[in-house]
């Protein structure tokens, strides 16, 4: 199926391994010309050196709070054009809540929130002259507390309530923003959780996987690689009625609504 991406732009932060890479590679072989932010400069060359010239690299540090408007601005000296903001960037610290520190905290936001807040804002009149739209990668923890999770889920919480927010505001801008919520995706950050599982229950490395599906209630992990379709979909005129919608894209693991 022709998605209609062919030579429009994206922004896509976290570009440089996981989730983030496979949402790149994807609209770029949907025709998307790329640019790719993570803080990594050598893992984004590598990945930029497939795409030629419709691919700008950005090596940022978005907890600056001067980085996202650079990054928009570099997009449009380049490109002169802005379509597509997919905001994938952020981890954030597990840990018990009573022994997270203040840093970890400001930390947590500030890359994961405060940096899709500065990108929103400075994509936005580019994005209302395309009628493009924002598409915010953010986490079922969100929807679920954990004791275990309490930064990670004030942070994706706190993301679902902007995107709803930004895409009330984009009825009338002509700006779609939309979310998708992964579950356990198979990027490098599960596997060490995996390796931690399967220690602390003396497992091979198929059983840890296995059982630690069946603990999350789903029948396996997902690939970055179907969450990237779902961002191509979500970009597409395919899915021009789609406003606010947070997809949880998480093999069933949420059963709440």
């Amino acid at each position: 199926m022709d998605l209609g991406l062919q030579n429009k732009v994206a922004i896509v932060t976290g570009a440089s391994k996981g989730i983030g890479r496979a949402i790149a590679q994807t609209l770029a072989h949907e025709g998307m010309r790329l640019v790719v932010v993570a803080r990594s400069r050598a893992q984004l060359d590598e990945l930029a050196s497939s795409m030629g010239d419709a691919c700008l690299v950005q090596a940022a540090d978005l907890t600056n709070a001067d980085a996202p408007a650079a990054v928009v601005a570099a997009t449009m000296a380049r490109f002169g054009r802005l379509d597509l903001l997919v905001n994938n960037a952020g981890s954030t610290k597990r840990g018990d809540f009573l022994t997270l520190s203040e840093a970890d905290w400001a930390e947590g936001f500030g890359l994961k929130f405060y940096a899709a807040v500065r990108l929103s804002r400075a994509a936005w009149p580019h994005l209302q002259a395309s009628s493009g739209g924002i598409i915010n990668i953010i986490g079922i923890g969100g929807r679920t507390g954990s004791a275990e999770f309490a930064i990670g889920g004030a942070v994706n919480a706190a993301l679902m309530n902007l995107t709803k927010v930004l895409a009330d505001r984009g009825v009338k801008d002509g700006v779609r923003v939309n979310a998708i919520n992964p579950g356990g995706i198979a990027t490098d950050r599960l596997q060490t959780r995996l390796k931690t599982f399967a220690a602390e229950h003396h497992l091979n490395p198929t059983d840890a996987e296995q059982q630690m599906a069946e603990a999350f209630g789903v029948a396996r992990f997902g690939q970055p690689e179907e969450i990237a379709r779902l961002v191509a979909f979500l970009a597409s005129p395919q899915a021009a009625f789609c406003q606010g919608a947070i997809v949880d894209a998480d093999g069933g693991q949420t059963r709440t609504l």
